[in-house]
């Protein structure tokens, strides 16, 4: 897969089938698009499917907000390599781009990127002051030579499937439902970095340590079920998100990870953190012997999520 970043200037050869969108978190109603792409892939021989998005959320330049994601960019990288994308064209939001009329938009997209289909959402908008959508797309279909496909929203309970709803099951804590709206367990993606191997060195507990972007979406700080890739391997563990209140210092936002019954230094690795339910909030303890206390509890009852302990109360 090719990952185009930071320009507009860009040309595909061959024919496409082109989706548009910010793809945060690849949920369950972003299956359908890639799955039409993949079948359309599987029809005619050498079209390249092709995904756009921008590199960041519009709302950041237009409202003047950070705004926190699902997938990082690199994160997102990953999700579209597995399922099939050939070509990735992360364009810049600038101010010319956010200008741009929607035929313009399109005209552009079009004649670059060859684009035989296009597949987007019923709630898709783009050009200037958002002033384009899916039945703009199919005005100009016969102009600019290529097919719409307009894929419905997936609905639960009564509400549609999409990254907001998901965002908020996350801010809420509530990790499960937002692994089912996803499709996939959510997960954290990145580099082992060194702590102070305090878990390692004084508690007897090594950890693994994660420093995640600014603009990272976290669940709310506390310990998770969670299992971690390494060298396409699974390992069962448990994740405290936060800043160890208990540990004296001005410690960062982190994601730390304790693998059961693996001690191997993984610094400087890369890993995925995915989360499969919470264990409890984060909190201070009196001591460190406290802390370890807990953190071995947390541990068995772990353990027992994975039919690996002998059985522990939730606390």
């Amino acid at each position: 897969m090719e990952y185009i970043r930071q320009s507009m200037t860009f040309e595909i050869g061959g024919p496409t089938v082109l989706s548009l969108g910010k793809f945060d978190g690849l949920h369950r109603g972003h299956e359908l698009l890639l799955a039409y792409m993949a079948e359309k892939k599987q029809e005619e021989e050498g079209l390249k499917a092709v995904v756009f998005t921008f590199d960041i959320p519009p709302r950041e330049r237009i409202q003047d907000i950070q705004a926190q994601v699902l997938t990082t960019g690199t994160e997102k990288e990953t999700l579209f390599e597995k399922a099939g994308i050939d070509y990735v064209i992360e364009c810049p939001f600038t101010r010319q781009v956010m200008c741009m009329e929607p035929e313009a938009f399109i005209h552009k997209l079009a004649i670059s990127c060859h684009v035989k289909y296009i597949v987007v959402g019923t709630d898709f908008r783009f050009g200037y002051q958002r002033r384009g959508d899916y039945r703009m797309l199919e005005q100009l279909a016969a102009k600019y030579g290529y097919e719409v496909k307009v894929v419905d929203k997936i609905r639960e309970n009564g509400r549609d499937i999409s990254s907001t709803f998901v965002r908020e099951e996350i801010v809420a804590g509530n990790i499960e439902h937002a692994n089912q709206l996803l499709g996939y367990a959510f997960f954290v993606e990145g580099t082992v970095v060194h702590g102070r191997r305090m878990g390692r060195e004084v508690l007897g507990i090594p950890t693994i340590n994660l420093l995640p972007p600014e603009d990272k979406l976290l669940p709310p700080f506390g310990v998770y079920i969670t299992e971690t890739q390494w060298r396409g391997r699974c390992y069962p563990g448990i994740t405290n998100v936060g800043c160890k209140p208990t540990v004296e210092g001005d410690n960062p936002i982190g994601v730390e990870t304790h693998l059961f019954d693996m001690s191997e230094d993984l610094y400087g690795e890369k890993v995925r953190v995915s989360f499969l339910g919470h264990v409890r909030k984060e909190r201070r303890f009196p001591s460190l012997e406290a802390l370890k206390g807990q953190m071995e509890s947390d541990i068995e009852y772990g353990k027992v999520y994975f039919n690996m302990g002998k059985g522990v109360q939730k606390n």
